[in-house]
């Protein structure tokens, strides 16, 4: 009697036992996804996202980067034109003066042209004429010259045509006379010349 309960004990332990490891099987079979999804969806969606990304990194890179070379542009811009701005106001800084003194110089030229009658005349105008050639060689270290003009040929950005005439003795288009004389400092011109030209 007593081995028959042992063998009826044993029995259903090992019954219990199956079923403990069966049920600790099918849990650990159990699939951690629904049945709907799969696996290649779920590996897919965090990669698409990350190139997604990238992507949109790259174009803020792109674009931060044309920026900057827009910006850097505008600033080399910037210098040169500061550059060559200082250049003209070092270049011409002299212009307004030498502008207010041409007057100066037309009535200089207007006395000296004056006929001397006497000893005293002449002394004068001799001191006229080195005051004038004085005024003449500062005005020349500041870069001043004179515009030629008779016997040259009539250019619109030197000379301001007032005459026209016929004279046999100078070609057409050729400056035959000139009224106020004009001037240059350095390579710009601050008065035109007055001139006559021949047909």
């Amino acid at each position: 009697m007593t081995n028959e309960k042992n063998n009826t004990l044993n029995e259903e332990v090992e019954i219990e036992g199956t079923d403990q490891v069966e049920l600790t099987e099918e849990k650990a079979v159990e699939p951690v996804f629904d049945e709907g999804e799969s696996t290649e969806k779920v590996d897919a969606n965090p990669i698409d996202e990350q190139l997604q990304e990238i992507q949109l990194l790259k174009a803020k890179l792109e674009e931060a980067d044309n920026r900057y070379l827009r910006l850097q542009a505008d600033f080399d811009n910037f210098r040169r034109r500061t550059r060559l701005d200082q250049e003209a106001s070092e270049k011409y800084r002299a212009q307004k003066l030498i502008t207010d003194l041409l007057p100066s110089l037309d009535n200089f030229e207007r006395a000296m042209n004056v006929e001397a009658d006497n000893e005293q005349t002449k002394s004068l105008l001799q001191g006229m004429d080195m005051v004038y050639r004085s005024l003449l060689d500062t005005l020349k270290k500041e870069g001043v010259e004179q515009i030629e003009s008779v016997g040259k040929e009539f250019d619109p950005h030197q000379h301001h045509a007032v005459m026209q005439g016929e004279d046999e003795n100078y070609g057409s288009n050729i400056v035959t006379d000139e009224f106020q004389k004009g001037y240059l400092l350095k390579d710009r011109v601050i008065r035109p010349a007055m001139v006559k030209v021949n047909q």
